[in-house]
């Protein structure tokens, strides 16, 4: 790849990511609950789950799910069934105050559950495959290796990601601040967990020729 193209598939990636969508809900829902720097361990997952859909396109399976009407149908309904679950789980979780990530309170941190939540959020998304497909191969040069290519190209949106959903938890986490209340705590819960259902109804809706 040369830089001409690098920079032309960098400049989609900041767009890629900038893009409103289920993963930035759940770097912001992050950032809400648990802080800036803890957020990041979301992040990281949603970034795996990225990497997991240009696998899937990098060895051909992205084909199959963009063709085969059974295989697009269950990955979607999957991730949409995920996606409304999280909603759920936003909806009835308890309104404990929140505080600041250096506090250590608010809601219980696990950073496993935290990195799989974040990596299943756009690794069960049949979108973002049929996206990556039709993306990634108009900066691919077919004549030469392909492996060191998709490998930059992980790197690029991998760290165009970072960025992008670390501003959004950032952004969310200065909201720990005001959050003193259980009325102010519920009210945002069940915001992001009506974002979580929007998304999921979005990618309901979405089909392979959209």
């Amino acid at each position: 790849m040369d830089f001409a193209t690098w920079l032309a598939f960098f400049a989609a990636c900041w767009a890629i990511s900038i893009s409103p969508g289920a993963g930035a809900v759940a770097a912001m829902t992050a950032g809400l609950h648990h802080g800036f720097r803890r957020g990041y361990v979301t992040i990281a997952g949603l970034i795996l789950g990225i990497w997991t859909q240009m696998v899937v396109v990098g060895v051909g399976l992205g084909a199959l799910v963009a063709t085969s009407a059974l295989a697009f149908q269950t990955i979607k309904w999957v991730g949409v069934a995920y996606l409304v679950y999280l909603g759920v789980q936003q909806w009835r979780a308890p309104a404990k105050p929140l505080a600041d990530d250096a506090q250590g309170e608010g809601p219980a941190f696990r950073p496993w559950a935290a990195l799989v939540r974040g990596w299943a959020v756009n690794a069960v998304n049949p979108k973002g495959t049929v996206f990556l497909l039709a993306v990634l191969p108009q900066f691919l040069d077919l004549s030469a290796a392909l492996a060191p290519q998709y490998l930059v190209m992980a790197l690029s949106l991998g760290f165009t990601d970072f960025v992008v959903m670390g501003g959004y938890a950032g952004l969310a986490s200065q909201v720990l601040r005001s959050l003193r209340s259980e009325a102010h705590v519920r009210a945002t819960q069940r915001l992001f967990g009506t974002l979580f259902v929007v998304a999921g109804a979005f990618l309901a809706l979405f089909k392979r020729g959209a």
